[in-house]
């Protein structure tokens, strides 16, 4: 019972204090509010850059030929030989008169043209569509392909997809580290902040130590007041990322571009943003707060 008095009562001195020294707070809170408005895009577009990957990984396929004149051993065999390669997460076999029967069904131009061929009139190839793992290792898997004996080409965007993967990579990469970079800023801005609100109060910690408090009654009112000016300067992010991302959404139909780079669907993803931009006020609020005590604090 005593600790949750002291806790209490620390969190009351904590919001008074907020509020007393309302300047210098609104100025921790501004700063928080901008950093993690920026910190919330870079989430969102890291998160919807994971996402645009998946969705490529899934349908990028290498379309691989095999030879006009290969038999049922044949095709047997290099479909053996694929499954050999460890970056390959599906194969799937499409004969020649498939290929010709959905090609005739998608145009009556084709119906007219194909209708007559068979299975040994055919100039068509049999295919195997083949999927992979990792697909930043795509082009080493379809050279692999390319080698065995028995296929013909290999068709699979080759430059487009590399491209977009090493753009993704890089958006990613880049986002990450300017998440980590503002969160940092932020600490050390609240830190300085904090440190001319101590300075202002040295007389009231001066008395504080008079009357017997301990150096943790002293840090503690501190951090708890860094932890509220986090979750102050979260609320406009939350706000502006809830409504804002949902609009976007709503806007671009779920899609950017194409149907082929679909964006993440907002629920449950602004409520996970959200919580985890409080989680990030809060913590750079303490630490920040923490660190301005440890340093600037003779205790």
């Amino acid at each position: 019972m005593k600790a949750v008095r002291i806790l209490s009562r620390n969190i009351r001195d904590s919001f008074k204090s907020v509020f007393r020294n309302f300047s210098l707070s609104l100025a921790s809170i501004t700063c928080i509010t901008i950093t993690l408005v920026v910190v919330a895009f870079s989430i969102i577009l890291s998160y919807n850059v994971n996402n645009f990957t998946t969705e490529i990984e899934r349908d990028v396929t290498i379309v691989t030929f095999l030879n006009v004149d290969i038999d049922d051993e044949g095709r047997q065999t290099v479909l053996k030989e694929i499954n050999k390669l460890d970056n390959i997460a599906k194969v799937e076999y499409e004969s020649k008169m498939t290929i010709a029967n959905e090609m005739m069904e998608s145009s009556d131009v084709y119906k007219n043209i194909m209708s007559s061929w068979t299975e040994e009139t055919s100039p068509l190839q049999d295919t195997y569509l083949v999927k992979v793992k990792d697909i930043e290792r795509i082009s080493e898997t379809a050279d692999q392909i390319s080698k065995i004996e028995g296929v013909s080409t290999l068709k699979y965007g080759e430059g487009m997809v590399d491209k977009l993967v090493s753009v993704f990579d890089m958006i990613r990469k880049v986002s990450l580290v300017a998440v980590v970079a503002l969160i940092i800023v932020t600490a050390f801005l609240i830190a300085n902040t904090i440190k001319i609100t101590i300075f202002s109060r040295r007389r009231e910690i001066d008395i504080m130590r008079l009357v017997g408090a301990s150096n943790i009654n002293i840090k503690i009112p501190f951090v708890l007041e860094g932890l509220i000016l986090g979750l102050l300067g979260s609320i406009i992010p939350i706000i502006i990322t809830t409504y804002g991302y949902v609009a976007i959404y709503d806007k671009m139909d779920g899609q950017v571009f194409s149907s082929v780079i679909k964006l993440v669907e907002p629920t449950p993803f602004v409520y996970e943003i959200s919580i985890l931009l409080v989680i990030i006020g809060m913590i750079v609020g303490m630490f920040g707060s923490w660190r301005a005590v440890k340093k600037y604090l003779k205790i």
